[in-house]
């Protein structure tokens, strides 16, 4: 491999080469990173996407971000960050160096495509259903939909009849039949999801092993790695890369302005936030830092409550000064200038969260901030696997912000209501479809289910139907099963 090329012909190449049509004459036009942009955008996980809980469930509002709206956020973010790159760094000037924009912008539209009904609890119940049978990971089941599940190319054609499951029980689906390099920027953790891990172990982020011939092929093409992919420790491209810091940013900021517009989280309750909840953001924010930034001395890693807090208060110190200057301190006692300022921060808390334009302000500022401090680490054996971050400063802001709106409203009874019920729709649903010996399942799945020889690629079929249905789905074939309401045979399943 080239060490002056950012991108090589390598890249473009898929596990089966696309078939030439002779009624189609070559579209010189047409790059292979727009054919699978074309490819995800007409996909049926793609369009799930929209019925998925991001924060707050769908049905609440039609304002809440859902994950259809949270991955177009992403993928906008993702994109200018990689225009905002090949503008302002050297490293990027030269054309063969440049990053190829719809890369990122598909990376940003596909990271979620693996999260199944109900969120992270959704997840957590289908982890622990496939204990033992290599579990259950949202980031894993993004690459096994784009490889696999999705419904475009196989291996081998009967005539023009694709085969599926060969004679010998052997699954020959290749999904969207994506270029290299598009797969290997959804390809976030390097690593192996062990087949017996138990769900008690906590959730395992990587790759099925059912995808590991997949990861190896794409590792080779590229990396250009001529010898075993295996080798290539940490494996992660430059458009992965952005794509995870935009998924941060994306968090830290529109999740907030959501709780903020539900009446979640405002201003003033972050800045009087109680020490525990400070701690246990603080702790989480340590560890992230020392995973990301251990190349940086002990001293610029260290990280306390008292940087959580003044965090916190640089975000909102215009709030905080102009409660204070609002307050008319002449013969005033201490106590009546601070029940004064207490009243003023409060109405102008509750001003920023119930006021549209501000919290677009708000956001928008933060964004563009987070967007202009990316840092670039050049890999000249490995250009593909050039390492982009944020700055350590802005890296603290947005895991302060993340961890706070998540850490906050998981401890919701409200969201907690919700969010066990959605774990108990999955598990019962799954273990309904299992005792059935996969006879409730629609008869593409019903096929995969009957047909594959292994029986831990069985169980995990019964996974894929699960994980794919939409929080409403998986609530209305709940009640099919367990309701007391009668449902109508012609319905689709």
């Amino acid at each position: 491999m080239s060490k002056r090329r950012l991108y090589t012909k390598s890249d473009e190449t898929r596990v089966v080469d696309i078939p030439k049509r002779d009624s189609i004459p070559p579209e010189p036009y047409r790059t292979p990173w727009r054919r699978d942009y074309a490819r995800l955008i007409h996909s049926s996980a793609f369009r799930r996407l929209q019925g998925k809980t991001q924060l707050f469930p769908s049905h609440e509002s039609d304002f809440y971000r859902n994950r259809l709206t949270h991955s177009l956020e992403v993928a906008q973010i993702a994109k200018s960050i990689a225009i905002q790159l090949n503008a302002t760094q050297s490293f990027f000037k030269p054309e063969t160096k440049k990053i190829i924009p719809d890369i990122v912008e598909l990376a940003g539209l596909a990271h979620d495509l693996g999260h199944p009904p109900f969120g992270h609890n959704g997840e957590k119940a289908l982890d622990k259903l496939m204990e033992g049978d290599g579990g259950f990971e949202g980031n894993a089941q993004t690459l096994r939909i784009l490889s696999k599940l999705e419904k475009k190319q196989t291996l081998r054609r009967d005539g023009d009849v694709p085969i599926i499951v060969n004679d010998s029980g052997e699954d020959e689906r290749c999904g969207l039949n994506l270029s290299a390099r598009t797969l290997a920027a959804i390809l976030k953790y390097d690593n192996e999801i062990d087949q017996k891990r138990k769900a008690a172990d906590g959730l395992a982020k990587g790759y099925y092993y059912t995808e590991s011939s997949l990861v190896g092929f794409i590792k080779k093409n590229v990396a250009g790695f001529d010898k075993n992919p295996k080798d290539i420790k940490q494996f992660k491209t430059i458009e992965c890369s952005i794509m995870d810091i935009a998924d941060d940013i994306a968090y830290s900021t529109y999740d907030m302005e959501d709780a903020f517009k539900a009446g979640f989280l405002d201003p003033l309750n972050m800045l009087s936030a109680p020490q525990e909840l400070i701690d246990k953001i603080t702790e989480k924010v340590s560890k992230n830092i020392e995973e990301q930034y251990g190349d940086l001395s002990k001293d610029e890693r260290k990280f306390n409550s008292a940087n959580t807090r003044n965090i916190l208060i640089q975000f909102f110190k215009d709030l905080v000064g102009k409660a204070a200057d609002s307050v008319d301190r002449d013969n005033m006692t201490d106590e009546a200038i601070a029940a004064g300022t207490l009243m003023a921060g409060a109405s102008i808390s509750r001003e920023l969260s119930e006021n549209g334009y501000l919290r677009l302000d708000l956001t928008s500022y933060l964004v563009g901030r987070f967007v202009r401090n990316i840092e670039v680490t050049p890999n000249s054996e490995y250009p593909a696997l050039t390492k982009v971050r944020l700055s350590l400063e802005h890296y603290k802001e947005v895991e302060v912000l993340k961890t706070f709106t998540f850490e906050n409203l998981i401890l919701s009874p409200h969201l907690k209501i919700a969010e066990t019920r959605g774990q108990e729709i999955v598990e019962k649903i799954f273990e309904k479809i299992e005792n059935s010996d996969g006879d409730l399942m629609p008869r593409d799945f019903r096929f995969l289910y009957k047909n594959l020889k292994c029986s831990k690629e069985k169980k995990r079929v019964i996974c894929d139907f699960v994980a794919g249905m939409t929080d409403r789905y998986a609530m209305e074939f709940y009640d099919r099963l367990y309701g007391t309401t009668s449902q109508s045979v012609h319905k689709p399943i």
